[in-house]
């Protein structure tokens, strides 16, 4: 007699199920729901506004335009710097889902193709210096510390808070008014 539990290897990635859910609980009660994606040649984002191989992304239905959220592939449309890009995320890419105003949400293993290093995300090293915004991978460095079956946790990060929408910052100067509280970030559990 065969179990009537189906094997761990069969069936389709939880990811895409787990991102919408929580992308519902955001819209549900009235939070903003961010995505931290890992950027690398399969996805379609303004390289220009990637940290570290990373990029944060407003997914709430008033900073994005043709949402889908589908099992492969996040598409929708949003304005950086007042331009109208499309952006295309493959599901193995997003990395956590938060809601920005209280950083509850879920972080993900980094993708399988990720595993040969943190390569430049535009060929040119951030001269910037500054911190990255939203979700970062906090503990030893490196993709392979990354990898593995520890767990991640949001913690603060330094930073402004973020925009309402999906625009990043034209200007990397920081701005006159107040520093803003501290935004959350992952932080590697052992």
């Amino acid at each position: 007699m065969t179990s009537p539990i189906a094997p761990a290897t069969a069936g389709t990635s939880t990811r895409p199920y787990l991102i919408r859910a929580l992308h519902d609980w955001c819209t549900d009660n009235g939070f903003t729901p961010y995505i931290a994606v890992f950027v690398d040649e399969h996805v379609q984002v303004p390289k220009e506004y990637v940290k570290n191989n990373e990029i944060v992304l407003n997914v709430g239905f008033e900073a994005t335009s043709a949402l889908k959220l589908g099992n492969e592939l996040i598409e929708f449309k949003a304005r950086f710097g007042g331009t109208s890009r499309e952006i295309a995320v493959p599901i193995d890419h997003v990395i956590a889902i938060y809601a920005r105003e209280n950083g509850q949400g879920m972080a993900f293993p980094m993708p399988s193709d990720a595993a040969g290093g943190d390569a430049a995300d535009n060929g040119k090293p951030d001269s910037t210096g500054a911190p990255s915004r939203g979700p970062r991978l906090a503990g030893p460095a490196g993709a392979a510390a990354r990898k593995g079956g520890t767990a991640l946790t949001l913690s603060p990060s330094p930073g402004p808070a973020s925009r309402s929408n999906a625009e990043a910052p034209s200007d990397p100067t920081p701005p006159s008014e107040p520093p803003s509280p501290k935004r959350p970030s992952l932080k590697r559990v052992k």
